[in-house]
């Protein structure tokens, strides 16, 4: 049995495993009984990729069947999923000038990114059926400017709270043993700022024209 070991720099260790494993297969011809096997970080960050993905998977699915039986209204559902690719631009954009590489933190930053997305367009479309259900307004445009308007604070507080706490740690991002922290923090930075921008301005601008919302004992409006 015979050990290599080998520092990667300037790439993400995934990326190097995978080109490793691809050139060793089509340049050397092993003999009978003598394989290669990778280990190390590169591994173990492959299985931990695959352990986030199943579980946002399986995640996914019981919050869609959730968000369907508090809504009952496909379109409004629809009105809450649609703030996601808002935070996804953002998160792309920043793994883009990071380096362009999905790394573990990129990974885990995308899944929190995801979650408090989804939370603020829940604030919004619930607040907007709050209105017309419970204090009785027709859904228009002014109904439309006071939800969003009065959502203003507690989606800019969570926002500004989370910047807050993950700005440290975006901006040390390339020290020793914040190789996960970093990229999870700019990450979760960068979609922060694409989605509580638009679903402040966009969202409520397709709810006003796609939004179903029922009154109390009255037809959606």
């Amino acid at each position: 049995r015979q050990s290599v070991s080998a520092n990667v720099t300037g790439r993400d260790v995934t990326s190097f495993v995978a080109e490793a494993k691809q050139s060793i297969s089509k340049e050397i011809q092993f003999p009978a009984g003598v394989y290669p096997v990778f280990t190390g970080t590169a591994e173990a960050q492959a299985q931990s990729q695959q352990e986030i993905l199943g579980s946002s998977v399986i995640a996914g699915v019981a919050i869609l069947l959730l968000l369907a039986m508090a809504f009952h209204n496909v379109r409004n559902l629809i009105l809450v999923l649609a703030n996601l690719p808002f935070a996804l631009a953002g998160g792309v954009l920043a793994i883009f000038f990071s380096g362009g590489w999905l790394t573990l933190g990129s990974l885990v930053g995308l899944v929190t990114l995801f979650g408090i997305s989804t939370r603020n367009s829940i604030m919004m479309v619930s607040h907007f059926e709050h209105l017309v259900a419970v204090e009785g307004e027709s859904w228009g445009l002014q109904t439309a400017l006071r939800g969003a308007s009065e959502r203003l604070l507690p989606v800019l507080m969570t926002a500004l709270v989370a910047a807050l706490g993950l700005l440290p740690i975006a901006i040390g991002s390339g020290d020793p043993g914040r190789e996960i922290e970093g990229p999870m923090a700019i990450v979760i930075l960068a979609g922060l700022i694409t989605s509580t921008a638009l679903n402040l301005l966009v969202l409520p601008t397709l709810a006003l024209r796609y939004g179903r919302f029922q009154g109390g004992g009255g037809p959606a409006q």
